[in-house]
């Protein structure tokens, strides 16, 4: 079972150590799995205390504003350094990374998919990642990879870091922890976790299934942030108290371990001696962190027409451009529909944006059959879609009561690229081949003959 995260600071060592977490997002944390290992008043003295060696991971340039500035002190057992030997290149051929025009012979349209199948073989989290789709250019950090993931064994002394962008991990079956340099994160379907850029970590099980089955959005482009709630003002949405950082967690392992890297769309790795997972105490605020959707506070119409899907924004990551992420991530959460005189499912529409869309829980409200757990579909720049037919049918009919969506959770990774879909998702054998069809039964209406609906 999932281990409860236990109100307290500071952490043990090896096995032992429990989870605990320091809220807020964005702050600026101290922690310590042995008393004294931090040092105080200043981030590298001549010597530190257990024999431990100072060092800084940057998740920003040096002369970043101090707003988005981002690094974090690390005091462990070895260097960085000496968590790499001579790499050499290795193959995760259904890892893709932008630019990436596959070949493939499927048309453009509007596509869904059924769950990804259970793996025959014993694969680990990072064996069993599978691109759908890819966006941008990670040569100039901008753009995101849209991932799905299936496996059934554990990251063992196996380690990785990527070095092309953050990954955000949003799981729909199996409970998993998260197991970073500067903590341990025990993540269920309907939370999510965010390792930053660089940043090492390992994957295991945590509950008992036949598959562990979710999502990533690998964000090569400004880190995600919190977005400006505007007019709504200081409260809802995500709010910064509900996400958790770990405390500091280690592992003192002294076997041969292997590093996994991922840079600039190559993967190599490389064989030590010692876990890398040994960061004793930490400050800063470049760290991992976890979110527990089911804390987001929704806002939505309370008296006519259907709001844009921006008000459901947990996170963003900001381009060049104001107002045009680079990608995303929003949901939709169980909430009220209480609208007067209104069509309450989304509406049909075109949009610049391109929308990978994935279901965690239950059903989406736009979306009768076809869509279930598990499953994903993509609505790339300028092709329309919305609810399906008999979705349409039951909006428009029902009645205007106050109706409590509840036992869902729907997700997009939404950017402004275009989602480049790749051999594998092409050729998936789950994909739909008949989803255009949902549409079909969306007929005729008009007549010309005033006041008929």
């Amino acid at each position: 079972m999932l281990e409860k995260a236990k109100k307290q600071s500071g952490a043990t060592s090896l096995d032992e150590q429990e989870l605990n977490y320091m809220p807020g997002f964005g702050n600026d944390f101290e922690t310590e799995g042995l008393p004294g290992a931090l040092p105080q008043g200043q981030n590298s003295p001549q010597k530190c205390e257990y024999g431990l060696y100072a060092e800084q991971l940057s998740g920003s340039p040096f002369t970043a504003p101090r707003g988005t500035n981002e690094r974090s002190w690390l005091y462990r057992i070895r260097p960085s350094v000496r968590h790499t030997g001579r790499f050499k290149k290795i193959d995760y051929p259904h890892w893709k990374t932008a630019p990436h025009i596959a070949e493939h012979s499927l048309a453009l349209g509007q596509l869904r998919w059924s769950p990804l199948p259970a793996p025959s073989e014993k694969l680990n989290f990072l064996e069993g990642i599978r691109t759908m789709t890819t966006a941008g250019d990670v040569l100039t950090q901008t753009g995101m990879a849209a991932h799905t993931y299936a496996f059934n064994a554990d990251m063992v002394d196996d380690y990785f870091f990527n070095a092309d962008g953050e990954l955000l991990i949003v799981p729909e079956k199996g409970a998993i922890r998260v197991f970073t340099e500067l903590g341990k994160m025990d993540v269920e379907p309907s939370e999510i976790c965010l390792v930053p850029r660089g940043t090492m970590f390992k994957v295991t099980r945590l509950s008992e299934e036949k598959v562990w089955r979710g999502y990533i959005c690998e964000n090569y482009g400004a880190k995600f942030t919190l977005p400006d709630r505007g007019p709504i003002g200081a409260n809802c949405l995500a709010n910064p108290r509900d996400f958790k950082t770990p405390v500091a967690a280690y592992e003192d392992k002294e076997m041969p371990c292997h590093v996994h890297v991922k840079w600039c769309g190559s993967f190599h790795v490389t064989e030590i001696g010692h876990s890398p997972l040994d960061v004793i105490a930490w400050h800063g605020n470049y760290a991992p962190y976890k979110y527990d959707l089911k804390t987001f506070s929704p806002v939505g119409a309370i008296l006519f027409d259907h709001p844009d899907p921006s008000i459901f924004t947990v996170l963003t990551a900001p381009s060049g451009e104001a107002g045009t992420a680079n990608v995303d991530f929003v949901i939709f959460p169980p909430r009220w529909l209480v609208a007067e005189h209104t069509f309450r499912p989304p509406w049909y529409h075109r949009n610049i944006m391109s929308e990978f869309m994935g279901l965690i829980l239950g059903r989406y409200d736009a979306k009768e059959e076809g869509f279930v757990p598990g499953g994903m579909s993509l609505h790339n720049m300028m092709l329309a879609h919305g609810p399906d037919a008999s979705g349409f049918e039951k909006a428009s009919n029902g009645e205007l009561k106050p109706v409590k969506l509840d036992n869902t959770m729907a997700f997009m990774f939404e950017t402004r690229f275009p989602q480049q879909l790749t051999k594998f998702a092409a050729e998936l054998e789950t994909l739909q081949e008949d989803y255009i069809d949902c549409w079909a039964g969306l007929e005729r209406k008009f007549d010309g003959t005033p006041g008929i609906k």
